[in-house]
């Protein structure tokens, strides 16, 4: 597996690559390397190595695009050297950004299948991230990437039904593609007993730190209430551009100390900490393309772990959860997130209803279901003789 992404914050990445050395396969993933990290470990059977430094720090396009064209070469290098010394089967190659599959051209050419796995599609992400025009010249170019990116590949795999339908519409066939969302991992997001401090209220979010997020709009819904929760918390596991104004609006707001901002921790230890919280957050952006669309991983992680959510009313969000297991305000406005919040601290009942509705429809949808359709599609490429769908 290939991501420009660092592979133990990554749910889905690890959920795959663990399923599939759960079974017996050999599984390496070539990722990103955050500071003090090795840049080799075996994790849970799989072979993780780490080939590129990151800091999420990007403020400008060029800097953005120049991390991601130095990992595609370092990456199509790894993994040529890797394919020439000991061939794969197939190669699943996980965006942003779609054209990473290239990185695979040397294996691709000498016989390996080639998955490209779409978390985020790439126009609507880069008009998001730098408040591009859907018309601007780029934008285009993007959509042109992406068309070339998914005939390269042998199969397409997408992470909602929305960006399915939007994907077969300009890019793809239906046969060519198959939809998985991101469901938890029961071996990290499973009820526990609730340990942290006595006497608190904790609100959390853990996640990124961009603007399609909405973090500002729940730091100000936090500030109307905060005087009327005493014992309340709003804990932020994260990174990314915004933080630096985040803890600035936080300041600005007198919230230190309330409002505490946490770095980067590693998936399985930071689900210890939501599984702590009393109420979590998701304030996603819905004027933001993207944040309406893109499917939220922590929403059915929190319901795995028994922790009521507050969710942002979007396109994507109203799909797949309504209000008997989410509690929904209206996108961006801080009154509505405001209300909700004092509305959960104050009855506990309503917390567990949301909570228990949440765990009986994660009965009917999970990853052990999904995962047998992930191995048919591996095993379906990696046979002898199989064939690329054009």
């Amino acid at each position: 597996m290939l991501a420009y992404a660092f592979y133990e914050s990554d749910a889905r990445i690890m959920q795959y690559a663990t399923a599939l050395a759960d079974r017996g396969d050999s599984v390496d993933v070539i990722a990103l390397r955050r500071s003090g990290s090795l840049p080799f470990e075996v994790l849970g059977g799989v072979n993780v190595y780490r080939i590129q430094n990151r800091e999420r720090n990007e403020q400008s396009r060029f800097d953005y695009l120049l991390r991601i064209f130095r990992f595609l070469l370092v990456s199509a290098v790894f993994l040529t050297r890797r394919h020439l010394s000991k061939p794969y089967k197939v190669l699943h190659i996980h965006s942003v950004p779609d054209f990473l599959v290239f990185a695979a051209i040397v294996p691709k050419l000498l016989g390996a299948r080639v998955i490209l796995d779409i978390h985020d599609i790439l126009p609507e992400f880069y008009a998001s991230k730098f408040r591009a025009s859907t018309d601007s010249l780029l934008f285009k170019l993007l959509l042109i990437v992406e068309k070339l990116s998914i005939a390269f590949s042998d199969h397409v795999i997408i992470a909602n039904h929305l960006w399915q339908d939007r994907l077969v519409s300009r890019s793809v066939r239906p046969g060519k593609c198959t939809t998985f969302i991101n469901y938890p991992d029961p071996r990290v997001f499973s009820p526990r007993p609730k340990v942290g401090p006595t006497g608190k209220f904790r609100i959390i979010y853990p996640g990124t730190l961009n603007t399609h997020q909405g973090l500002d709009v729940a730091i100000r819904a936090f500030a109307q209430v905060s005087s009327e929760m005493p014992t309340a918390e709003f804990h932020i596991y994260g990174e990314g551009p915004s933080k630096p104004s985040l803890i600035r609006l936080t300041e600005d707001l007198g919230l230190s100390g309330r409002v505490i901002f946490h770095d980067f921790v590693a998936t399985q230890k930071v689900a210890e900490f939501m599984a702590g919280a009393d109420l979590s957050v998701v304030p996603k952006r819905a004027s933001s393309a993207f944040g309406n669309e893109a499917a939220s991983t922590k929403i059915m992680e929190f319901m795995s772990l028994g922790i009521p959510v507050i969710v942002s009313r979007t396109q994507i969000d109203t799909y797949y959860h309504d209000e008997s297991r989410v509690r929904f305000f209206e996108s961006e406005n801080e009154s509505d997130l405001a209300n909700s919040i004092l509305l959960l601290y104050r009855d506990p009942q309503l917390r567990k209803k949301l909570a228990s509705n949440a765990s009986q429809y994660l009965e009917m949808n999970n990853w052990q279901e999904k995962k047998r359709d992930y191995f048919q599609l591996v095993d379906r490429l990696g046979s002898p003789g199989a064939e690329a769908k054009k």
